[in-house]
């Protein structure tokens, strides 16, 4: 296996851990909401995270549609991340 395909592969389960992670970091917004706060910021950051991976791993693999479909992510994500600070 060369340098690009262990990347790739390296990426790929990366990019299903953080996913996971990314839905449990939906417990935060859950306590927040019951106790009536905001300024939630970790679960928009794994999402900028998750979809940066995705985006980086598509492209690596020429896989178009996957490609597309995570990079709004990684935008969004970094707004909703910037707007729980301001």
């Amino acid at each position: 296996m060369d340098k690009k395909e262990k990347t790739i592969k390296f990426l790929g389960t990366l990019g299903t851990v953080i996913a996971i992670i990314m839905f449990v970091a939906l417990l935060e917004i859950a306590w927040a909401n019951l106790k009536g706060g905001s300024h939630i910021f970790i679960q928009p950051m794994m999402v900028t995270i998750n979809c940066s991976v995705w985006s980086i791993y598509a492209y690596l693999k020429k896989e178009q549609f996957v490609f597309w479909a995570n990079f709004p992510g990684v935008l969004l994500g970094i707004f909703t991340v910037i707007t729980a600070f301001i």
